[in-house]
């Protein structure tokens, strides 16, 4: 029986020190319990901390683009050969895996990089993913690590995601731990700060919001501290950190890669008619259209929103918005097809 996949992501803050260097404690530690759960599960390890190790390295360094390139050049293989070095102890071999956004957004080239991960699977190698920094366009970068975790965690179907953070997980207004978030409402979202590691790019923000998009897709998600002792595997048995319950979910794999991983390009606005009846998965057809909002291609992925503009679905267009604005008012042009269309 194929084993369930088990995506890991580890922040910058976790596995680096104060001073940038990688943590060697944590680096074990991580090997260790992920040794343990690769008898279990398909792992994916999705790790920072490369900008953070190669930083050291550029003169008078600030943060600039150029820079955290540069620094992501020479931070990478310090910790591929690291993970390298740890995971050998238990006769793992590893592998580098750097994702770029299109990856994703195009479909062809991401069933190419699942087939290539089942391939590592099969062969008992743990892939460990980072953004191609180096090349990554800034309008075609992922926000952060958590949404590239997320991206594989949904696209590949997986049981868990774990993301390991410096605290221990997600704290109300008392600074109490939040043991278990079953909804995303404006009161959870409201626990978040913006504040950043020293190093990091994403907070907690970024870490609920990607949450609620795995669980929404049937993945449970725990945030928890990537430093306590056994964390992981406590993580697993839900012993730790914040646990976010997952949804009941029937979408096909297709259906979750464009909802997680294709590109939203485009946005318009439909009546009250088109939203009820898309609802009960019905085709989107022109003449339910009010506005259109951001410009789109045939074939390009756009977001749905209703009269409130409050956006309920994504989907993907089988005319281009030019050639809609000129047949806004026929009957039966459709838009999307109701099996392109995802509610969300």
């Amino acid at each position: 029986m194929q084993k369930p996949i088990l995506v890991f992501k580890i922040g910058t803050s976790s596995i680096t020190d104060e001073k940038g260097n990688l943590d060697e404690t944590v680096v074990k530690s991580v090997a260790k319990q992920l040794a343990a759960l690769h008898r279990d599960f398909h792992i994916v390890l999705v790790s920072s901390g490369a900008v953070g190790t190669g930083k050291k390295y550029i003169k008078d360094y600030s943060g600039k683009i150029e820079e955290r390139k540069a620094a992501a050049a020479i931070g990478n293989p310090i910790l591929i050969h690291k993970y390298s070095e740890v995971f050998k102890k238990y006769k793992i071999a590893i592998a580098q895996s750097l994702c770029e956004r299109g990856h994703f957004s195009d479909r062809e080239k991401f069933l190419q990089l699942r087939a290539t991960y089942r391939e590592l699977w099969s062969n008992g190698v743990i892939p460990i993913a980072n953004e191609n920094d180096v090349v990554s366009s800034r309008e075609l970068k992922f926000s952060d690590n958590d949404e590239l975790a997320t991206l594989l965690a949904v696209g590949f179907g997986a049981q868990y995601l774990l993301i390991g953070t410096s605290v221990k997980g997600v704290m109300d207004k008392d600074g109490k731990l939040l043991k278990k978030i079953e909804k995303f409402d404006d009161k959870v979202l409201a626990l978040a700060t913006k504040e950043t590691s020293a190093f990091g790019l994403g907070g907690m923000i970024t870490k609920l919001t990607f949450a609620h998009l795995a669980t929404s897709m049937g993945i449970k998600v725990v945030i928890f501290s990537a430093k306590e002792k056994n964390g992981l595997i406590n993580a697993v048995h839900e012993k730790t950190g914040t646990v976010c319950t997952p949804k009941n979910v029937t979408k096909s794999a297709r259906q979750k890669w464009l909802v997680s991983g294709s590109l939203v390009i485009g946005s318009i606005v439909v009546d009250d008619g088109a939203h009820k009846a898309l609802l009960k998965r019905k085709s989107l057809l022109a003449v339910g259209i009010k506005s259109i909002g951001s410009m789109f291609e045939k074939g390009e992925a756009f977001e749905i929103q209703d009269e409130n503009g409050n956006a309920f679905a994504v989907a993907r267009s089988k005319i281009s918005s030019s050639e809609l604005q000129k047949k806004l008012k026929e009957k039966n042009l459709v838009l999307a097809h109701a099996d392109d269309i995802v509610l969300i």
